[in-house]
């Protein structure tokens, strides 16, 4: 799995990451830009989703 430096270089080199990140509830998203630096790949950011998403059930 390829690591990246950060959330932004990510969805710049990839693709489907982006278009994750983009479909992403807002709240979502503006949780994960306050820690980019931990969003190192797809499989980090999916996960990291995923537990935020957890907290609407």
């Amino acid at each position: 799995m390829k690591k990246y430096s950060g959330l932004y270089s990510l969805m710049e080199e990839d693709f489907n990451a982006k278009q994750y990140f983009e479909a992403l509830p807002d709240y979502v998203r503006t949780s994960i830009c306050e820690r980019a630096d931990n969003v190192n790949s797809f499989q980090s950011l999916k996960d990291y989703a995923e537990n935020l998403l957890r907290g609407d059930d």
